[in-house]
């Protein structure tokens, strides 16, 4: 029988044979990345990597790494810095995004675990910083997995996204001597166990409210208009959810916007943008509004910075009188759940 911590030699094998670990199913979760503390050089390095790839910026390298490294990263450290440090989790020393993407993950893993035991293992990784996709696929692999099913936390498919953490993810599968048989896991943004966790989150926080809010502003990640043109399926995935949950909830239509932040650069993204759209609802007489991220597995620095700042300023500096933040789903069981038997289903077959 082979030891499940140190491996044991295979029975017919000769002595000297390497030890052999009893065979794993790797769950390997991913989330977007955030950096190690919000100093200059840690905001360097992880804004570096983040901004140097070509599936998040697909400029040519000649003309925007000089841009880049000479410009960009001189100055935008520091205010992203300042950003990340408004929203640090100083007990833990570490950004929100990891502290709920480790929630999330030991509560996925304690699911599996009642139901597989420890033949299904269950880690997380990040696409950029640490810990990294290569490290944790190793460390799976060395664990004795010899199928890894892969899932970006992403409900939305986006080349920007879901695409570039799959690269990364078979990226360090081809550095395997032996490679494990692995899987993907679908865009999940039209599901109705995660439209119902949506719901939910929108029904609870409406109950805690002396007053309803005029209108409901589903606030995406934006991405460059070009993408759409070009075939990425983001944008409809998006306005998708919003119907979806707008006929969940039974409300009326134009009684939920979709709208997209976190414009960068001079080319023209996705429209409307939230930024912009907030203040004019509030010069249009909407005084009360309520905005929610369903893009955002975890909340974030775009939802607890951006959000909570800059849109929230927009909205009052145009007359808005009150701002509800709806959080994102984060570890809320219904989210769990849902996340749960997304990965059941992916693992059919296999267990």
């Amino acid at each position: 029988m082979k030891d499940t911590q140190t491996g044991a030699c295979p029975v017919h094998a000769n002595a000297d044979h390497p030890k052999v670990m009893a065979p794993k199913i790797g769950v390997l979760v991913a989330n977007l990345g955030t950096p190690d503390n919000y100093d200059y050089w840690s905001m360097r390095r992880y804004l570096g990597e983040f901004l140097s790839d070509r599936r998040v910026i697909d400029y040519s390298p000649w003309l925007w790494q000089p841009l880049l490294q000479l410009i960009i990263l001189t100055k935008r450290p520091f205010t992203s810095g300042a950003a990340y440090k408004s929203i640090w989790n100083n007990e833990q020393n570490e950004s929100p995004l990891m502290t709920i993407t480790k929630a999330q993950t030991a509560k996925i893993a304690a699911e599996m675990a009642e139901t597989y035991g420890d033949t299904v293992m269950v880690d997380f990784c990040m696409r950029y910083g640490n810990p990294s996709t290569q490290s944790k696929v190793e460390a799976m692999v060395k664990a004795g997995c010899q199928k890894i099913l892969f899932f970006p936390l992403y409900p939305h498919y986006a080349g920007a996204t879901s695409a570039t953490a799959c690269d990364k993810f078979f990226e360090a599968l081809g550095k395997e001597k032996w490679q494990p048989a692995s899987r993907t896991v679908q865009p999940y943004f039209d599901r109705p166990d995660y439209i119902e966790a949506l719901a939910q989150s929108i029904e609870k926080k409406y109950a805690e409210l002396e007053t309803r809010p005029d209108i409901l502003v589903c606030s995406y990640h934006g991405v460059p208009q070009r993408y759409l043109m070009e075939g990425d399926p983001y944008h409809c995935h998006c306005a998708k959810t919003t119907r979806l949950l707008r006929e969940r909830l039974g409300w009326a239509p134009g009684s939920i916007d979709t709208t997209f932040q976190s414009v960068f650069g001079r080319e023209e993204w996705l429209k409307p943008y939230t930024v912009k759209h907030v203040a004019e609802l509030a010069r249009q007489g909407k005084k009360k509004i309520a905005v929610m991220a369903p893009a955002f597995s975890a909340d974030c620095i775009e939802t607890l910075e951006e959000i909570n700042g800059e849109i929230r300023e927009s909205f009052e500096h145009a007359g808005g009188e009150v701002f509800t933040d709806i959080p994102c789903l984060n570890d809320d069981a219904a989210h769990i759940d849902a996340l749960v038997t997304v990965v059941e289903e992916n693992l059919t077959g296999w267990v």
